[in-house]
């Protein structure tokens, strides 16, 4: 006997409430359910809700979508609203509530930007430690990690003393967006400043290794504000700690020479799909060892070559 399944017959609003219930049932985070419910509040603008999900059409869809446009929204934010639209009806599909879905819009690739050479130059020259206070030799460290690892926030904000091994040199994630257990490896320079940092921040076992002037958790807000401050002070415009990711992302892959599989161990995709991303925009194949490839540099080098000969050729 087939399953009677519910909610036939429910209103599009209704039936996401469920895909939220359902999510939330199979462990998505609460940052990312508050995301989908931010998301629906801005495509509800646009479509009728209130309509009954068998009626949902392509029609119906393709006039969100022109409305959107009208309404002069980004591709990508459309191409943010579609995507939670297909998710939310790929469910409905698997609870045969409805069987139409929604194609992706197609956004626009944009290129990251990132902290330039000169401003890291500026983040990351050391506080005198013996006259600053701990805000910010917090972040000065907290910033050398960032490029270490290129890791998130909120996953630098959950790391716990214990969580370090600075004899193997690796650091344990134990907050991950896919939810995966990680462990990084962690450079020499970063191992000697964390054994440094360690002696004035002590503290247990399991207490945060970030933290505030009192040993309490660093807040979302509270990480970002210190940041925010501490780059300012610096002259630095920049200010997202999300843009430090991008910039290991960038550096890695074109300063460092390396690969786009373990740029995705490092920043903890789930496939491959999202470091591809990163390749396309920062142009990593192109770019690395462009002298290489490069007529005018071969040029140049060609013409140092003659010149450094004659000048041997003369001292002889």
């Amino acid at each position: 006997m087939k399953e009677i399944k519910l909610n036939l017959g429910a209103t599009i609003s209704d039936t996401f409430n469920d895909f939220i219930v359902a999510r939330k049932a199979k462990g998505l985070a609460d940052k990312t359910l508050t995301s989908y419910q931010s998301h629906f509040k801005a495509i509800a603008r646009h479509l009728d809700i209130t309509q009954n999900i068998e009626d949902l059409s392509k029609s119906e869809t393709d006039k969100m979508i022109a409305s959107m446009r009208d309404s002069g929204l980004s591709a990508n934010s459309i191409n943010s609203y579609t995507r939670l639209l297909k998710a939310f009806l790929s469910w409905c599909n698997e609870e045969d509530i409805t069987q139409y879905n929604i194609k992706i819009y197609r956004g626009e690739e944009t290129i990251k930007e990132t902290y330039t050479d000169r401003e890291l130059a500026i983040l990351l020259k050391k506080p005198k430690v013996r006259e600053c206070s701990f805000g910010e030799y917090r972040d000065w460290v907290i910033i050398n990690f960032l490029l270490n690892s290129g890791c998130r926030a909120a996953t630098i904000r959950a790391i716990q003393i214990r969580d370090l091994d600075l004899d193997c040199g690796t650091v344990h994630y134990r907050h991950t967006k896919n939810r995966k257990p990680q462990v990084i490896p962690l450079c020499s320079e970063m191992i000697k400043i964390l054994r440094e940092y360690l002696r004035f921040r002590r503290g247990a076992d399991t207490d945060p290794l970030f933290c505030t002037e009192y040993g309490l958790p660093l807040t979302e807000n509270a990480l970002r504000k210190s940041i925010v401050r501490y780059n300012t002070r610096r002259g630095i415009s920049k200010t997202s700690i999300h843009l430090f990711r991008h910039t290991f992302a960038r550096k890695y892959l074109i300063d460092c020479g390396g690969d786009a599989f373990t740029l995705q161990k490092l920043l903890g995709h789930s496939t491959l799909q999202m470091t591809k991303h990163y390749c396309t925009i920062f142009d990593a194949d192109i770019t690395k060892n462009y002298d290489n490839f490069s007529p005018l540099a071969q040029i140049k080098q060609g013409k140092e070559r003659i010149t450094l000969k004659k000048q041997h050729q003369k001292g002889l």
